[in-house]
């Protein structure tokens, strides 16, 4: 029988980033700040350290024309939508033109849905796991979770071939992949 898992996000991840106080860590502030130059608009979406709370920016538009901005991308920015701040904390552009990577510890989980009765007694377990956001985990963590095992057993298992898969379950993922448990 064929289960499928989901990796949902609870929150929104921190943002890994130094601050001049020393701190990793920064969390978004759930706010963006636009600032107009005549016809040139500025985007930044607010972040605040976890230690000493200094707000940072993290640069969205740098000096674009306010009309080759869509109309509901301005609506958002104004708005604060959490949607949005999402999806430019996803965006590797984003990312990487502020020099920042995401800290997803503690800001996802696994849904697995309730097995049927004959599940739990069936010889071979097949999974498909879907990501709703890209969140870097290692399927090992997955299957330990999701199959109640630990992560010792987990590798056991892949060791011995019960436990297959068209991925490398020692590495991290973070796309739809599938697996097989035999039992």
């Amino acid at each position: 029988m064929l289960q499928t898992w989901v990796v949902a996000p609870t929150c929104l991840p921190h943002v890994l980033r130094r601050c001049p106080c020393g701190a990793p860590r920064s969390r978004p502030s759930g706010a963006f700040r636009v600032n107009a130059h005549h016809k040139l608009l500025d985007a930044w979406l607010l972040v605040l350290c976890d230690s000493c709370g200094r707000t940072a920016k993290l640069s969205v538009l740098e000096r674009a024309n306010v009309r080759s901005i869509p109309a509901d991308l301005l609506d958002r920015l104004h708005a604060n939508d959490v949607g949005l701040i999402a999806e430019l904390l996803q965006d590797p552009v984003v990312r990487r033109r502020n020099r920042v990577a995401l800290d997803w510890a503690g800001a996802w989980r696994l849904d697995t849905g309730d097995p049927a009765p004959s599940d739990a007694d069936a010889d071979v377990l097949d999974v498909t796991v879907r990501f709703a956001a890209r969140i870097p985990v290692r399927p090992a963590r997955l299957i330990a979770e999701g199959c109640a095992l630990s992560r010792a057993e987990v590798g056991r298992l892949i060791e011995e071939g019960s436990l297959v898969s068209a991925v490398r379950l020692t590495g991290t993922v973070s796309d739809d992949f599938t697996f097989t448990l035999k039992r």
